[in-house]
């Protein structure tokens, strides 16, 4: 019996790169579906759960993506609220990345070391990667702030936080290289998940900062994020910091998309959200140290 994963993405197009993973991960065929809402799903989920036996319905799952974090949340839970008793099937949630990307990330920064207490910043932080490094930092028991180019903005994005995990991620406007740089004075670590294109902070700015331990920059796509590191960095020392790269930690993004995937076929109730998700990355870099 083939494995099937449909796609459920919420744009328009859905995403050729998690298409790509999927069938590398383990399902014999992926089927995307794309605009995919709260409100239109339910024949889908219905398709899924009651067309196999129940010893079968482990070969069916779905995967949720598309750009918008928010978005996506609200989808898995509509498509929980359809299934029942043994009528479920599993489900992953990844939207944008954002939950594979932070996890590996936070996984590095926190391997072999305790984060508990530590001043941490996540530059550009109120996109979907940025929230999800925030809260996986705070859980971990960072005391966290999220910069971002709008003041009230960031404060709603850091309210949200607050109250759906009950944390205490700070907000704080940075715009600019300027307020940036003053930003992560006395942060002993940094994390930019700002846009592609941009430069968050430069390498004058981040090597000269007092307390700094961890650095770690999401954006692979030029030019770099912070300036100084190496897309490939791994733990690597500059400056007296310890340096991540999206290469770096890109490797065991990578690694968890997959093994995630391959997972969701090992039962039918089985539920890859953020948490999961980090859990699977700290136990996947422990193995492979």
């Amino acid at each position: 019996m083939k494995k099937l994963l449909y796609q459920l993405d919420t744009d328009l197009l859905p995403s050729v790169f998690d298409n790509v993973v999927a069938h590398d991960g383990g399902a014999d065929q992926v089927i995307p579906y794309a605009g995919i809402t709260p409100d239109n799903v339910g024949p889908l989920v219905e398709g899924a759960i009651f067309t196999r036996a129940p010893r079968d319905k482990k070969n069916t799952a779905i995967f949720v993506g598309g750009s918008d974090l928010v978005a996506g949340e609200s989808l898995l839970a509509a498509i929980q609220n359809k299934f029942f008793g043994k009528f479920r099937v599993s489900l992953m949630l990844d939207s944008n990345g954002a939950n594979t990307t932070a996890a590996a990330c936070v996984a590095w920064l926190t391997q072999g070391r305790s984060v508990v207490g530590k001043q941490a910043i996540v530059l550009g932080g109120t996109g979907p990667v940025g929230q999800r490094v925030a809260v996986m930092l705070g859980r971990a028991g960072a005391e966290v702030t999220v910069t971002g180019r709008q003041l009230e903005r960031t404060r709603q994005v850091c309210a949200q936080l607050n109250q759906r995990f009950g944390l205490t991620v700070a907000a704080l406007a940075a715009p600019d290289l300027e307020s940036r740089g003053q930003s992560i004075q006395g942060k002993e670590i940094v994390v930019s998940t700002g846009a592609s294109g941009v430069t968050m902070l430069e390498e004058t700015q981040w090597a000269q900062a007092t307390g700094l331990e961890l650095i770690a920059d999401a954006n692979a796509s030029p030019p770099v994020g912070i300036g100084g590191i190496d897309r490939a960095d791994r733990a690597t020392l500059r400056h007296g910091v310890l340096c991540f790269g999206p290469l770096g930690f890109g490797a065991l993004k990578l690694a968890l998309h997959r093994e995630c995937i391959g997972r969701l076929f090992d039962s039918n109730d089985l539920v890859l959200d953020a948490e999961a998700i980090f859990e699977r990355a700290r136990t996947l870099l422990a193995a492979s140290l």
